[in-house]
């Protein structure tokens, strides 16, 4: 190799081919990296989507197991030691002492109490 233009040639063919190659492996390791957490978020989300149902089996089955007196039936109302309350006007209530307790708040915060 006594041409200095040719021993650049085979210098830079060879460092494009380095480059190549360790790009390669660095994308492949990105994609591998990529697909374990990918499974480790399905894992997760698999996870707790089970925990969250069993507890709510869980609750569930204690609160129908004899030791509540409550029962919801299909027709959308509670019943409670056997006197059937309307939901929507439950959550008005609930609706209206959540307002009610805003204002105070807001009262207190502003010291016009």
């Amino acid at each position: 190799m006594s041409n200095p233009l040719v021993q650049a040639f085979f210098v830079g063919r060879a460092a494009a081919e380095v480059i190549n190659e360790r790009m390669e492996s660095a994308f492949t390791d990105a994609l591998s990296e990529l697909g374990k957490l990918d499974a480790e978020l399905k894992e997760n989300m698999r996870s707790f989507t089970t925990e969250v149902m069993e507890r709510a089996e869980r609750s569930a089955s204690s609160y129908g197991d004899g030791t509540g007196t409550s029962t919801v039936p299909a027709t959308g109302t509670v019943e409670t030691n056997s006197e059937p309350l309307d939901l929507q006007a439950m959550i008005d209530e609930l609706r209206a002492e959540i307002a009610v307790l805003r204002t105070e708040l807001q009262r207190h915060r502003t010291g016009s109490v």
